[in-house]
């Protein structure tokens, strides 16, 4: 079962998976607590979206930068859904002035202990966006160090160590990338870490953020190692935080629900929510907008697909629409086990599946934008005057069917394709062959299309040309034996979608596991 759901009460105070197909050539490939809150960047930049002029591209690019690309891993998912997905991290490094505000050394170790998947919908007018706790058991994939080798990967480690592979400040956003796609299964489109500097700035520039405090909280809560209970910091009640106060609410462990790490993710979700209120209801004046763009993106650093100010708010700009009430926050379905937290499944299989499909937490179909589309002349007729020369594609098999994405890569090569690696995907219920292509790259898309009847072509965020082939592929009489297509997926257990949250809910409500 999954975590307690109990609610705090305002009282008196991929080839890697084991599947049986073969792999081809693919490339080798506690200071805790304190940066959780820095997350909250990430979502609030999803409404810096207004018509920016030339003034505020030339300022917000030159406060970016950007982690480098090499350490992502090669054997990614296929790009199937037709929504954007963000990987949020919040690092607690110390340099740049982030040592006065945490504390700790400016020299240690870059951590990251929060972490947060937000999927965009299609349709642009809904989001999940998915805590994964910091103690969460997952396998770790083979990750790049700083001397450019490549880690042994490892079946269950602690989420957070990702982060902190190669032991460096700066932390390892791409090994934790890479952890998240294997994890889920859905193909990360940008990842974004933030430190906590840029949070407290960005609290003061909205003026403070609405919160709620369950009781009142002193200042043992906030340092258990102090002999007594201190002076109260926070009285009971609703109330207006920003700068090291923010910090204080969004870290608070011990005062609040079961003391765990996991007791503060539901508050920390809320003040997302209540931060996106505020940031809605001043409305977005050029006034405001530089001051916010400003503080957001001087301690953010994000992949290079986001690492200039055109493509960081032409990103923004597509989630302007999206509702507060359509804005859900949740935790990854899990349980504790001892005192590390485990990922239960079933629900947790069946919540990336939602959202690889765009379907919202209760089922519906939130599919809109960049919707798959068929791709032309995809008879099986035509085969034989396919010529792929000079394309080079991956191939995946998205089925359980073994062997699939080697019998799919063979006939790529037959007409003249270059396949650069085949192997699994991380889904096995892909019901129609899929064909994701980077920008510019439609055409041999589909011209590979015409040798997979009925698939759909995608346009992706990435370069490359993908190929991953479902349970229709299967049923072809030239790819191997039949398989029943899989059932179309709806939405995500009960149990899961009501432990939700809406970015519009009472702020006193639900703040607390335990």
């Amino acid at each position: 079962m999954t975590g307690s759901r109990r609610r705090a009460p305002v009282d008196g105070g991929a080839g890697r998976d084991g599947r049986g197909d073969e792999q081809g050539s693919a490339p080798a490939p506690e200071g805790r607590g304190k940066a959780r809150r820095v997350l909250l960047l990430g979502l609030s930049l999803a409404l810096l979206a207004t018509a920016g002029g030339g003034w505020l591209y030339l300022k917000l690019g030159g406060n970016l930068g950007t982690f480098g690309q090499e350490g992502v891993s090669d054997n990614r998912p296929p790009d199937t859904s037709a929504g954007q997905n963000i990987l949020l991290l919040g690092s607690d490094s110390r340099t740049g002035g982030n040592a006065a505000l945490g504390g700790g050394d400016k020299d240690a170790v870059g951590r990251s202990d929060t972490a947060l998947l937000l999927h965009v919908y299609a349709d642009a007018q809904h989001a999940v966006a998915v805590s994964i706790p910091r103690d969460t058991l997952v396998p770790i994939p083979s990750c790049r160090l700083p001397d450019g080798s490549w880690t042994e990967p490892r079946e269950r480690a602690m989420f957070n160590t990702a982060y902190t592979v190669g032991e460096t400040a700066e932390g390892n956003p791409a090994c934790t990338q890479n952890t998240v796609e294997q994890l889920t299964g859905l193909r990360v489109d940008h990842t974004l870490v933030i430190d906590f500097k840029g949070f407290s700035d960005l609290t003061e520039v909205v003026g403070g953020v609405r919160v709620c405090v369950p009781k009142d909280i002193y200042e043992r809560d906030l340092d258990p190692k102090r002999a007594t209970r201190g002076k109260r910091v926070f009285a009971r009640g609703e109330q207006d935080v920003s700068g090291q106060r923010a910090l204080d609410y969004v870290r608070i462990r011990h005062g609040i629900g079961d003391g765990s790490d996991l007791g503060r993710i539901k508050r920390q979700q809320a003040f997302v929510g209540s931060l996106m209120k505020k940031i809605k209801e001043d409305g977005l004046t050029p006034g405001k907008l530089l001051p916010l763009a400003d503080a957001a993106t001087k301690s953010m650093t994000v992949d290079p697909g986001l690492g200039s100010a055109d493509k960081l708010l032409g990103f923004a700009m597509g989630l302007k629409d999206i509702d507060l009430d359509n804005t859900k926050f949740l935790t990854i379905p899990w349980r504790y086990e001892g005192n590390r937290v485990a990922v239960v499944e079933p629900d947790a299989a069946a919540l990336w599946q939602a959202l690889r499909s765009d379907r919202t937490l209760d089922g519906k179909n939130a599919g809109g934008r960049r919707d798959a589309r068929p791709a032309a002349d995809t008879s099986s007729a035509t085969t034989g005057s396919v010529d792929g020369t000079g394309t080079t594609v991956t191939v995946h098999n998205g089925t359980a069917t073994g062997g699939l994405a080697a019998r799919a890569a063979t006939r790529l090569t037959e007409h003249g394709f270059t396949v650069s690696a085949y192997g699994n995907a991380p889904r096995q219920d892909l019901a129609g062959t899929v064909i994701t292509h980077g920008p510019g790259e439609e055409d041999g898309a589909r011209t590979a299309a015409r040798l997979f009847p009925g698939a759909r072509l995608v346009e992706g965020a990435g370069p490359g040309i993908d190929v991953t082939v479902g349970t229709s592929y299967a049923a072809d009489p030239d790819a191997g034996p039949q398989a029943a297509p899989s059932p179309q997926p709806t939405g995500v257990p009960a149990e899961v979608a009501d432990g939700a949250r809406s970015a519009d809910d009472d702020l006193c409500d639900d703040l607390s596991y335990g």
